[in-house]
């Protein structure tokens, strides 16, 4: 799951990108982590500065799920909408998603991009990843972004090795509110 949120994190710096060519250089059919952080090199990166970042759950679907687990899963949803604040140093603002994807290819397990459309503000991606020994998932994401906010839904349909699925939606926005305190 570690690497499913580094890649939603990065999609959100790629909202806010420009060009339509292809990511996926090798016409192998997948776009992979490494094909995504070079077509992100000359894309438009967040500001540096103090953001707000808030997610919220809006669906989530766990068939067959201990009593005990669905009921802390619907907890999450009872809370509402989570925010937090955090700064955006300028030197991580110019790493964007192409720090990300190395930092994922690092983590164990195999994600790559079925779809990689990020033009104009918009993204639209549907991401693979399979981690050894956790199972497989599958990321949707549509969004918006420019260089001061986001905003992106994420659906991620997931299945154990013990075939117990999940299928969870939520919503996530963020934006630049001012610079970070000194």
């Amino acid at each position: 799951m570690r690497r499913i949120a580094i890649a939603a994190a990065a999609s959100l710096t790629l909202a806010a990108c420009g060009g339509g060519t292809s990511a996926d250089t090798d016409g192998d059919g997948e776009i992979s982590m490494k094909e995504a952080a070079a077509k992100s090199k000359d894309m438009v990166k967040p500001q540096p500065g103090q953001y707000r970042a808030t997610v919220e759950f809006v669906n989530m679907e766990m068939p067959g799920a201990p009593k005990q687990v669905q009921d802390m899963m619907k907890g999450m949803f009872d809370r509402g909408p989570q925010t937090h604040e955090y700064c955006l140093t300028k030197e991580e603002a110019d790493k964007g998603f192409e720090e990300m994807a190395r930092q994922a290819r690092e983590d164990d397990g195999d994600c790559s991009f079925e779809k990689f459309d990020a033009e104009g503000g918009r993204i639209d991606a549907i991401m693979n990843c399979n981690a050894d020994g956790q199972g497989a998932a599958r990321m949707t994401m549509t969004g918006t972004g420019s260089e001061t906010a986001s905003q992106m839904t994420m659906t991620v349909d997931a299945k154990a090795p013990n075939g117990q699925t999940m299928k969870m939606t939520m919503k996530s926005s963020q934006e630049r509110i001012g610079d970070c305190d000194a």
